[in-house]
């Protein structure tokens, strides 16, 4: 269980920086929930045994009147020009073009936007993911800071993607960013959002939540890249909800070095709603990494595609969960899945389980799943025409990843996922290859 000492503070300490009365009754009821509610039951991973103590001080940064002024360290992260940064607690500077907001596009903290846009706000925060779901939300709701609000107006297409960076750098930190992206009724806008740390001593969690709200006829794409490293927990919700024609795209990359738990999914409520969900994650040590993709059909006609891949090396977990679920009603739908693991060491552990849940007759559905380690015929293959056993292995493992590498939308991000997937691959290739050959 975490942040105990958090939540003895008392609700007169939940107060921000002048928010609104509504957001403090909410931050209460988050506190008051934490008191009774468990932590979220997981398949083959047990949280209780995570070192979930409490997140620290809630420390906010100067802000920066500029981009060009930002830390060296930091600028070289950032890849859009409409682009909000978060420092440890708080936002550091948040850009936004001339032209997207005489169009009335919103992009600014969500601490800002509670007060400045109280009713949108209110309107959707924390309304796709409950308070009272489980402890961890609770926890999110009473002491969440700084976050993202991203909204785009009926009708507007913002052509280049936006960005959120989510840095901590400091020990003893709270680091509880709130994304929440709502598009309007045929608009359109791609987010590609960061997390990560730079950190001496690394001890700490994340316990973040992303909601997206997709209108009728809207198309929001989501990338989301976690790089947090060994010492630092990531828990993390993503979830959208999608109207009548609208769709959400997903390329999730977790590439953090401790342990992980994200839960992802879309619920598609209107008629014609599609998801399509692509996530890769890569394991090192002996970290755990417990990864749900849902996806809920609600609506007729709606279609779903989720594909995860993993790499696992030295003693890595990873545990796939991909869950479709068909309602009643729902007729015409097309619910696909796909789980599959590459385990690069004999002692790395994989652990795939599609799940289909249909309450409907007139459907289609499906899943595949695959647990495995590198074709040795394959490698037989590669090797006999000159390629090194090391080499050849490197070229199989991005060859399962590249169909999500490849469809990055930003030029930065993707070099630096794919920056991420060589750093984590690289890092034991030698002892990796040794317990191989043997």
């Amino acid at each position: 269980m975490t942040m105990n000492s958090a939540e003895n503070r008392g609700s007169e300490q939940l107060r921000f920086e002048a928010e609104p009365d509504w957001l403090t009754v909410l931050r209460k009821k988050g506190l008051d929930a934490a008191g009774t509610l468990q932590l979220p039951k997981l398949e083959k991973t047990n949280l209780q045994r995570w070192p979930l103590q409490q997140q620290g001080a809630c420390r906010k940064p100067e802000r920066v009147p500029a981009l060009d002024e930002l830390p060296e360290s930091i600028r070289g992260w950032v890849h859009a020009d409409n682009v909000l940064v978060q420092r440890n607690s708080g936002p550091l500077i948040s850009h936004l073009t001339e032209a997207l907001q005489q169009q009335g596009v919103i992009l600014t903290d969500l601490e800002t936007a509670a007060r400045l846009y109280p009713e949108l706000v209110k309107s959707y925060f924390m309304q796709a993911v409950q308070t009272e779901e489980n402890l961890l939300t609770a926890q999110h709701a009473a002491h969440w800071s700084g976050g993202a609000f991203i909204y785009i107006p009926e009708g507007v297409h913002v052509e280049n993607p936006m960005q959120t960076l989510f840095l901590v750098d400091e020990s003893d930190t709270l680091f509880m960013p709130h994304v929440l992206v709502v598009a309007e009724e045929r608009s359109s806008v791609t987010l590609v959002e960061n997390t990560m740390s730079s950190l001496q001593k690394s001890v700490g969690v994340n316990q973040a939540i992303m909601e997206v709200f997709v209108g009728k006829g809207a198309k929001v794409n989501v990338v989301s890249l976690h790089q947090l490293e060994r010492d630092l927990i990531d828990l993390t919700y993503r979830r959208a909800i999608v109207e009548h024609d609208g769709t959400v795209n997903w390329l999730i990359g977790e590439m953090n070095q401790g342990e992980t738990m994200s839960d992802t999914a879309s619920i598609l409520k209107g008629e014609g709603a599609g998801s399509d969900m692509k996530t890769i994650l890569v394991g090192s040590g002996s970290q755990t990494m417990n990864i749900t993709a849902r996806t809920e059909h609600f609506g007729k006609n709606s279609s779903s595609d989720m594909v995860i891949r993993a790499v696992m090396r030295e003693q890595s977990t990873a545990i796939l969960n991909g869950i479709t679920k068909i309602g009643k009603g729902a007729s015409g739908t097309n619910g696909q899945q796909t789980e599959k693991i590459l385990m690069l060491h004999p002692k790395a552990r994989g652990d795939a389980n599609p799940i289909l849940l249909i309450d409907e007759d007139d459907v289609k559905a499906g899943h595949a799943a695959s647990v495995g380690q590198v074709n040795p015929e394959q490698l037989y293959y590669m090797m006999s025409r000159g390629i090194t056993r090391a080499e050849a292995e490197r070229l199989i493992v991005y060859g399962f990843l590249a169909p999500v590498v490849a469809e990055v939308p930003l030029e930065g991000a993707a070099a630096q996922m794919q920056a991420l997937v060589e750093q984590k691959l690289g890092q034991v290739k030698e002892v990796d290859q040794a317990s191989i050959s043997e």
